[in-house]
């Protein structure tokens, strides 16, 4: 082999040499793969309208989910916490997948451990794995608190968390103090927003249930604000500027873009960050708690309402330009603290910026998929910059959702020949792009097997990708942008824009053929 101490390729390069392709050739032979003639007249097939209606019939199997499980969820939400060590009960290989799938996406060590329930507890139950992992786990990383989930074993023998971990502080594994917040998270049922919420409601229950305390609403002047899963970590840090600029004191329940952007400095911190114990506490006391991604947050919405007796405004996710300006104007509502000049001058920054870019927006057609709140205010901006969501996708959507989400488009022109499909995969939305075609989808890494599709039918069926949504794997540095307020808005139409530039300077590159349109000011 050329690939040698003295002569390394990365993998693009090195796999097109003859005696890879030669191994590949090999292989195919061995193991009798169809000839490409056969390959091609099948996967022709597939991009008919015939086998869409086949692919939709499907019901006992799902195909590229466009989500993941309920325990990532849970894990997003603990690492959000100051000094807190996600415990997932279950087995150990699903909590490698959840370490892994977040280091690939935000380039960072994520800690996160497991009892390594195996065939025994499988049979017996997890008690003993429980006892061990909890005193194991706070001998060796001294957390201050450890948020415990569950994966499929666990929930599939009915193993009581609640009992559990009281019986592992009774019996001396564990403190007595040592605050335990769970949640049992089943990944057979809903999704990772699902986990993020169940895991929310346990640091409700652990740190906002005490009898004795005397809360107020509105005593400690605060908002809480409460994102729901998100991994954008700049929209932490522009909800954190747009409340500073206002002059609102806010607490962040859950805020993890501290310990998932760290500094490459010499020094590991396993934890930093987050929000700590005594805010937490102190919730019940603010004025409010605005749930920033209300679709995800069903029982944090009736924790807030029921256990702390806060309203729970009524607001979307503050994406683009009028659920941002909602937002702010709901902060100046509750607070009395009027939209800073910084917020104002902003704005009008990104209104400057749709209409520098209008005309090269206006009219394109977007299939998107990803989390409710997220497409529903990527849809809503979406139809802000005169664009046509054609093809909306999200598997964890609900009915309830889904009418919402048709309603948004009937009061928009653009919206017209909208179609919004929920509990459907990504198998369900390739079939979508060959036949109902965009100009463009939006989604996660995942799309770009369905690019490599649409590509491989002929350049006149390519649907490129724009990447906007988790997980993003393939690109660096993209979780650090910003998709919420208006600093957010202005990444994404800079995102939207660019790449309709980009693909048009693509379409026209062949030199005395196609680039009449090859100007340089665009």
């Amino acid at each position: 082999m050329s690939q040698t101490i003295e002569n390394i390729k990365p993998g693009f390069p090195l796999f097109e040499q003859e005696e890879y392709q030669t191994l590949w050739a090999d292989k195919n032979q061995f193991e009798e793969a169809h000839d490409a003639a056969k390959v091609k007249e099948v996967f022709e097939w597939t991009t008919t309208k015939e086998y869409q209606d086949l692919n939709f019939s499907r019901e006992a199997l799902t195909i590229d989910p466009a989500k993941a499980c309920q325990p990532l969820g849970a894990v997003l939400c603990s690492l959000g916490f100051e000094k807190t060590l996600p415990y997932v009960h279950g087995s150990q290989g699903c909590v490698a997948y959840f370490r892994t799938y977040f280091n690939r996406h935000f380039k960072e060590p994520v800690a996160c451990v497991s009892d390594s329930m195996t065939e025994d507890a499988a049979v017996f139950g997890g008690h003993a794995n429980m006892n061990d992992g909890l005193e194991n786990a706070l001998a060796l990383y001294k957390p201050e608190i450890i948020a415990v989930s569950t994966t499929c074993m666990a929930e599939v023998i009915g193993d009581d968390l609640q009992a559990f971990t009281n019986n592992a502080k009774k019996d001396g594994h564990i403190p007595q103090d040592l605050p335990v917040p769970y949640a049992h998270t089943p990944s057979f049922i809903g999704s990772h927003v699902t986990g993020w919420d169940n895991m929310f409601e346990g640091f409700c229950n652990t740190f906002t249930k005490d009898e004795s305390a005397n809360y107020q609403v509105g005593s400690n002047g605060k908002l809480n604000l409460v994102t729901g899963f998100e991994t954008y970590l700049g929209n932490y840090r522009v909800l954190k500027r747009m409340m500073t600029q206002m002059d609102v004191p806010a607490t962040l329940l859950s805020d993890p873009s501290e310990v998932l952007d760290t500094p490459a400095d010499g020094e590991y911190r396993m934890y930093c960050g987050g929000t700590t114990q005594a805010e937490m506490k102190d919730a019940p006391n603010a004025i409010d708690t605005l749930l920033l991604q209300p679709w995800q947050l069903v029982k944090t919405k009736k924790m807030v309402k029921e256990s702390w007796g806060q309203p729970a405004s009524e607001l979307n996710i503050p994406m683009g330009l009028e659920w941002t300006d909602e937002f702010l104007m709901k902060v100046s509502e509750l607070t009395g603290k009027p939209i800073s000049d910084e917020l104002a001058l902003e704005r009008g920054r990104l209104v400057d910026m749709i209409t520098d870019s209008h005309t090269w927006l206006h009219g394109k057609k977007f299939g998107l998929y990803g989390d409710p709140d997220f497409v529903m205010g990527l849809t809503k901006f979406l139809l802000e910059l005169g664009c046509e969501p054609t093809v909306i996708l999200c598997n964890n959507g609900s009915k309830k959702w889904q009418k919402a989400m048709k309603t948004l488009l009937a009061a928009s022109p653009y919206g017209q020949a909208s179609e919004v499909y929920i509990g459907c995969d990504l198998w369900h939305f390739r079939s979508l792009m060959f036949t109902n075609k965009p100009d463009f989808m939006i989604g996660n890494s995942y799309g770009k097997f369905i690019q490599r599709d649409t590509l491989a039918k002929g350049k006149a069926f390519e649907v490129p990708l724009i990447r906007l949504g988790f997980p993003i794997f393939d690109r660096h540095h993209l979780h650090r942008m910003t998709t919420w307020g208006y600093e957010g808005a202005m990444y994404m139409l800079t995102t939207l824009v660019n790449a309709v530039l980009e693909k048009l300077d693509v379409d026209t590159m062949e030199m005395g053929k196609t680039d009449y349109s090859f100007d340089l000011v665009r």
